[in-house]
């Protein structure tokens, strides 16, 4: 399944995650990270030092795609200040001269 404008695809089916129990919120391209992270968590009792590598690894898919939707935010507000060109602002009443 591909999810459209991101290039990250989604490597966890719907069956999956639900066998998994992962929350909706959490169903994203990185959820096939989460699902061997939380696997590791339960087994460790959530100990923080365990399961370093999974969660460095989860960390950083999810950073991944907030900085992608960031730039993708960026270049829709980029086009929005272009069709608002100078063309629509109001003539000012005072020209500026050369010398001002």
């Amino acid at each position: 399944m591909e999810v459209p404008g991101s290039s990250k695809k989604m490597i966890a089916t719907q069956q999956e995650m639900m066998d998994a129990k992962v929350p909706l919120a959490y169903r994203d391209q990185c959820a096939h990270l989460l699902i061997p992270l939380n696997k590791c968590r339960h087994a460790e009792f959530f100990l923080p030092w365990k399961c370093e590598s999974e969660r460095h690894t989860y960390e950083k898919c999810e950073y991944e795609l907030v900085m992608e939707r960031m730039l993708q935010m960026q270049k829709i507000r980029e086009q929005e200040a272009k069709m608002k060109s100078p063309s629509s602002q109001p003539i000012p009443l005072i020209p500026k001269t050369a010398n001002t």
